[in-house]
């Protein structure tokens, strides 16, 4: 197997090589999969590595590992604050794989709360501080043993500054303060990297988290149609939604919209998508009447699109709890709001029951695939990669088409964790204790919440300690 891999490796580098220079006709690399190896890969990736780095040239100097910040060619497409907008790149000459990134962070939605926005997180509305270069983690990592099968695709990272979710087509004038441009920097993004390779790639992956999540529904038929209309339909588009699939359910605690947090989602979104001028897919617009709105809802924009969506989501999304005005800090949580919690997990799941493709463990958590845990995280024995491989092998030989192969054997696409309570599922992310920064145990994290061990196995019917072995062992 090891030697297997590491002749594909060779032969992958040494076509690289040839093919340095000939952009056009540059072969495909081979696309290696180390997660049958995930378990006992220390020592060698090392061996890969070293080898990868003697193949490359000028190999006395390291693999560049860093995304360099351009900024678009086309001034008038800009951040929030009229500074120009951008992205981050790092290409992989010889792979026909591109991966394009979309960061996330909340939004705001009246001038009142872009006006608090640019004064506490204004690196969000402006470019006038990026750095020039930018290191990848999680899926977006050149380090094969963090990023199993997508290590050595082309990878661009595009820096949110419109503040619109991705969606926004207005411009900076004398009577708008502010730009909201998120849909036509994809565009222009699009175009510039058909300039740098991407007319011959055979794969686009459209990844994005949080808001970059959401971003992903509302453009991934976007860009596709974009490519299309550039002559490269042959270019497979798909999209891999991460923590942003929100649900516009009603609030566990009613408040007035005075601030992007308190604010519910659906009353957020409803004066954003006016403030921002936002652009959504045309048939979700279609089925909504013209209530653009309702798009930014992963399960009312999904059944509409046409391309590929995997969408990865924790059950018990800490964005989304917030929003519900139901906080885990300080005092134990009432019942009420444990039951509110609970419900949460139920609509999330009962929401993405026919998604084809997705991946939801039962965590108390927000964003997971840049992180450099995301590995580490399994649902029903499988790991994110590993069904992301799958998921990508289902869909080879369908284009650009939405429709997916029956699942191959050992190889899931739906996977959704069944326990009901946070943090159920034993591979969850560690929590601290925030005063203290201590890791929690499961049971020491439900039992700050209020968690009552007796009387929650009275409802289930079972024995305390039963109770409290389901709880240690995530089952």
């Amino acid at each position: 197997m090891y030697n297997f891999l590491l002749v594909l490796l060779v032969l992958g580098s040494v076509e690289g090589r040839r093919a340095r220079g000939q952009r056009t006709q540059t072969p495909e690399s081979f696309p290696l999969d180390f997660t049958a190896v995930e378990g006992n890969m220390e020592s060698f990736m090392t061996q890969v590595k070293n080898l990868a780095q003697s193949l490359y040239p000028c190999s006395t100097q390291k693999l560049d590992q860093e995304m360099k910040l351009q900024f678009l060619r086309n001034s008038s497409v800009t951040c929030n604050d009229g500074s120009p907008a951008g992205y981050y790149i790092k290409e992989s000459r010889g792979s026909r794989r591109w991966l394009m990134f979309l960061e996330g962070g909340w939004y705001c939605f009246s001038k009142h709360t872009c006006d608090s926005r640019y004064e506490t997180m204004r690196r969000l509305m402006s470019s006038s501080k990026w750095p020039p270069t930018r290191t990848g983690t999680g899926i977006l990592s050149s380090q094969p043993e963090e990023n199993p099968h997508w290590w050595n695709a082309n990878t661009v990272f595009v820096p949110y500054c419109s503040s619109d979710v991705w969606s926004g087509s207005t411009a900076k004038t004398d009577q708008n303060d502010y730009a909201f441009m998120g849909s036509q920097i994809i565009q222009e993004v699009i175009k510039e990297l058909v300039t740098k390779g991407l007319d011959g790639a055979k794969v686009l992956l459209l990844a994005g988290s949080s808001a970059g999540g959401t971003g992903v529904l509302l453009n991934v038929d976007r860009v596709s149609e974009l490519l299309e209309d550039l002559g490269l339909g042959s270019v497979q588009v798909r999209g891999l939604a991460d923590s942003g699939w929100f649900l516009d359910h009603k609030q566990y605690r009613l408040t007035d919209c005075i601030d992007t947090i308190s604010c519910a989602p659906t009353e957020a979104i409803k004066r954003g998508v006016r403030y921002w001028n936002s652009v959504v897919p045309e048939r979700c617009s279609h089925v909504y009447n013209g209530e653009d709105w309702n798009c930014f809802f992963g399960y009312k924009v999904q059944p509409t699109l046409k391309r590929p969506v995997f969408v990865v989501q924790w059950l018990f999304d800490e964005a989304q709890l917030m929003v519900d005005n139901v906080h885990l800090t300080g005092q134990p949580v009432q019942e009420g709001q444990w039951r509110y919690i609970q419900n949460l997990g139920s609509e999330l799941r009962n929401t993405l029951k026919n998604v084809p493709a997705m991946f939801a463990p039962a965590c108390l958590s927000h964003e997971i695939i840049t992180r450099s845990y995301w590995m580490d995280i399994h649902v029903k024995g499988t790991s994110l990669p590993r069904a992301l491989q799958c998921w990508d092998r289902s869909l080879r030989h369908h284009g650009n088409s939405s429709s997916i192969q029956a699942p191959l054997r050992g190889c899931p696409l739906h996977l959704i964790d069944s326990c009901p309570w946070p943090h159920c599922n034993p591979t969850c992310p560690t929590i601290r204790e925030q005063l203290t920064g201590q890791e929690m145990s499961v049971i020491q994290f439900l039992t700050h919440l209020g968690f009552d061990v007796q009387r929650m196995a009275q409802q289930q019917g079972m024995e305390p300690h039963k109770l409290l072995g389901m709880l240690s062992n995530g089952t």
